[in-house]
């Protein structure tokens, strides 16, 4: 029995429907029993066809990120910046559009995001995040006042009316989680006294998101109060559910799913990472976040073997989250709002710098380490496009101003983080 689930056909029953890139949209593999896609061979001659293409560009493009690791790995720099740059010129308006392997990309780069805050939740106990979260309390109060009013300011100097120019705020505001994870695994800085402090403005970030995108989602469709006050509802009690999971029952829960095969370890693990992400996806919260509460959850003989096991996955999933995060972008939007774009993005690594900075200080952390805080946050990314993908409707000039803000961020981000030593 074939083993396929093609987005896109889920409402199809008949198999002549199926086209050559809808191969594409292949995300994983499971039984199919229903008559969703027949699956004859004989009747989609094409798909043989589209499948090597398929495997020629995913191929190619892996072998791409590969050689530009390389360049990276010799000239001691972070690859991060090389990565976006590859995705705008194989991106849509780009030079050579990737047309069949996007889709399966896209998969990728998100699966990406998730082991990335996986493996940084594992730096990290239930304690240790209490500890942080009670401590950092202020440090996320100063992150949105420092960082969400430039964005507001600049939505209303353009002329935008009240609900573009608060999700620019947003746009603004929050960092990419998963350029700083991966910043700070490339520098081997997990460790250091600043690190803490980090994270906990990434994770207060993300838990202010649970909040921010069903409050913004209602607005944009005109909801009344009942169903604002629901939505923030339900995404509050998911992320309380999963914060009380995570510190009180993340021992007792790695002890029970221990094994001794690496095996059972790896399917186990990363199983719970994607169905804990799905669930809270669905709720609208960060997929992000849970990902991270699912590392601090596991503990004790599990935490190395996770790394073990999980680490090179890791590095072949954020390397296509990257090259696909520049795959979104179109170059030709780029250059009406570059400049506008260039120097919000300068104000707005100023006021992270800032916020890094001032937060660091109240642990004792010396002049050095808090520069290297305030350089790590400085990247935008993942959530910044979801946030203006929100409100490209009422405001088309929101996707290209924050395409143009987040691509020069994410490249600028990795660059200060390595100059801050």
């Amino acid at each position: 029995m074939p083993l396929v689930i093609l987005r896109g056909l889920q409402a199809s029953k008949n198999p002549q429907n199926f086209r050559a890139d809808d191969t594409a949209n292949l995300i994983f593999a499971f039984p199919v029993t229903c008559n969703l896609v027949a699956c004859n061979l004989e009747a989609m001659p094409v798909t043989a066809y589209s499948t090597s293409l398929l495997f020629i560009e995913l191929g190619a493009v892996v072998l791409g990120l590969a050689l530009l690791a390389r360049i990276a790995s010799r000239w001691g720099f972070s690859a991060i910046p090389l990565y976006l740059l590859a995705g705008l010129i194989f991106g849509n308006g780009g030079l050579a559009p990737l047309d069949v392997s996007a889709g399966f990309i896209r998969i990728g780069a998100e699966i990406g995001v998730l082991l990335l805050l996986f493996m940084l939740g594992l730096e990290y106990t239930g304690e240790q995040l209490k500890e942080n979260l009670r401590g950092g309390l202020r440090a996320g109060i100063l992150d949105f006042v420092l960082n969400f009013p430039p964005g507001l300011i600049a939505g209303l100097l353009l002329g935008w009316k009240p609900l573009p120019a608060v999700l620019l705020g947003g746009v603004t505001f929050i960092s990419s989680s998963g350029v700083v994870a991966k910043v700070l695994a490339e520098l081997q800085r997990m460790k250091c006294p600043e690190t803490p402090v980090v994270l906990s403005v990434l994770v207060l970030e993300d838990l202010a998101m649970a909040v921010y995108l069903p409050l913004v989602a209602v607005l944009l469709t005109g909801g009344g109060t009942s169903k604002l006050a629901i939505s923030v509802s339900i995404a509050v009690a998911a992320v309380f559910l999963a914060l009380l999971v995570a510190v009180k029952f993340g021992g007792s829960l790695s002890r029970y799913v221990a094994h001794q095969s690496d095996e059972v370890i790896l399917l186990t693990i990363f199983g719970v990472v994607l169905l804990v992400a799905g669930f809270a996806e669905h709720v609208q919260v960060s997929a992000a976040i849970a990902a991270f509460l699912v590392g601090i959850a596991v503990s004790g003989p599990m935490t190395e073997q996770s790394h073990r096991l999980l680490g090179p996955l890791r590095d072949l999933f954020a390397a296509t989250f990257f090259f696909f995060f520049g795959l979104q972008i179109d170059p030709g939007t780029l250059p009406p709002v570059l400049p506008f774009a260039i120097g919000l993005g300068i104000v707005t690594a100023l006021t992270k710098i800032l916020t890094g900075y001032w937060a660091a200080q109240p642990i004792g952390v010396d002049k050095r380490g808090r520069l290297r805080a305030g350089m790590a946050l400085v990247a935008r990314g993942e959530f910044s496009i979801v946030i203006a993908g929100l409100g490209v409707a009422i405001e088309p000039r929101l996707g290209p101003l924050a395409a143009a803000y987040v691509l020069f961020l994410a490249i600028l981000g990795p660059i200060l983080a390595r100059v801050a030593k």
